[in-house]
């Protein structure tokens, strides 16, 4: 019996299925990190710790958009991963100007250092996967001038 293809514009099947994978594995890391280091030492460190939540969100919205289909979750895991790859470039080199701003790492302090630099690797791996031939098939498509 002969296998059904992967639906036009899915994302979970392919190079789609690691990266979602690890983004499940980053979702549960950040989230539990950021909710012990918020709940027990956030005076220590109170802008790498929101950072840390911040980062732990993004993962989230990442994760169930790239883990949909549709023209929505197509531009939502655009959005997610753009604040993504913003985020890990801004903080990585805020963490290297200004060290003494981070007293603890973060998931993005270092391009990710701490990390195997995943993070950096990782939104790039995403947009890569969500633009391509078959990723885009989940894209808005362009409406035609003239057409209403």
């Amino acid at each position: 019996m002969r296998r059904p293809a992967a639906d036009d514009g899915d994302r979970r099947h392919g190079p789609g299925r690691v990266i979602l994978a690890l983004y499940l594995i980053f979702v549960i890391g950040t989230v539990s990190r950021s909710a012990a280091q918020i709940s027990t030492r956030f005076d220590e460190a109170p802008l790498a710790y929101s950072l840390s939540a911040l980062a732990a969100a993004v993962y989230v919205v990442a994760l169930v958009s790239l883990s949909r289909t549709g023209r929505r979750a197509w531009w939502v895991s655009l959005v997610a991963l753009s604040v993504e790859l913003a985020g890990v470039l801004l903080v990585g080199t805020w963490s290297y100007v200004a060290p003494e701003m981070f007293p603890d790492a973060t998931v993005w302090s270092h391009f990710g250092r701490g990390y195997l630099f995943i993070p950096l690797v990782l939104p790039v791996a995403g947009l890569w996967w969500l633009l391509s031939e078959r990723g885009a098939r989940a894209r808005p498509v362009p409406v035609e001038q003239g057409s209403r």
